[in-house]
């Protein structure tokens, strides 16, 4: 695992899980071994971001949060990056077109929480992102039965949303294309850990992504 750009061929199957990971834990560890298995991937990067524009206090720098997330995931399929420094990017979609630019042929798929679809057409140009890449969704506690009913799932329509017994495929399906993965939950969140009250909040995955 290393800070730089990744080496990545065409055909490659690689997912993206974003946040700002302040700090890792093993949440994260967990739901990211269960989209290698699930989704068939390569390849998992983590974009451990420079931080989020709109949260009021900026988080733990970025040396230090990429180290702890090295502590945290040890996996070999799994590259813990600086990427969106490098790239001089801070929105998801940015991102996304900038990744999928530079590395011709690779299979993107964006990850996420349960809790962020809910919430997804929020996002800075959700719709692009959508367009872009399939999008991998891991139940989060409490946030199952919204994710299902959000706004953003019945405007990209039950055409869009992939059964989880084929979310293997995923991988090679056309955006916009979806799947749900249900998954033993995990309280834990970087929130609760840095108030010392891990256990009592909900997790967030992509660590306020909401971009």
């Amino acid at each position: 695992m290393s800070t730089g750009f990744p080496i990545a061929f065409a055909g490659q199957r690689i997912g993206l899980l974003g946040g700002s990971f302040d700090p890792a834990h093993d949440g994260h560890a967990h739901i990211t071994e269960t989209a290698l298995r699930r989704f068939c991937l390569d390849r998992i990067w983590w974009l451990v971001s420079p931080g989020n524009p709109l949260k009021p206090h900026g988080p733990a720098p970025l040396v230090q949060r990429i180290e702890m997330a090295r502590r945290v995931m040890g996996h070999p399929s799994v590259e813990i990056t600086d990427l969106e420094a490098r790239l001089h990017t801070r929105l998801t979609a940015d991102t996304i077109a900038a990744l999928q630019a530079r590395y011709r042929g690779v299979r993107f798929v964006w990850l996420m929480g349960s809790d962020n679809l809910a919430q997804f057409d929020q996002w800075n140009r959700w719709k692009e992102i959508a367009a872009r890449v399939p999008i991998g969704v891991l139940a989060r506690p409490g946030t199952h039965q919204s994710a299902r009913t959000a706004r953003a799932t019945r405007i990209l329509g039950p055409a869009a949303r992939l059964p989880e017994s084929r979310a293997q495929l995923l991988p090679f399906c056309r955006p916009p294309a979806w799947v749900l993965i249900n998954m033993p939950m995990s309280q834990l969140s970087s929130t609760a850990i840095r108030s010392g009250h891990a256990g009592q909040s909900e997790a967030r995955q992509t660590e306020g992504k909401t971009r």
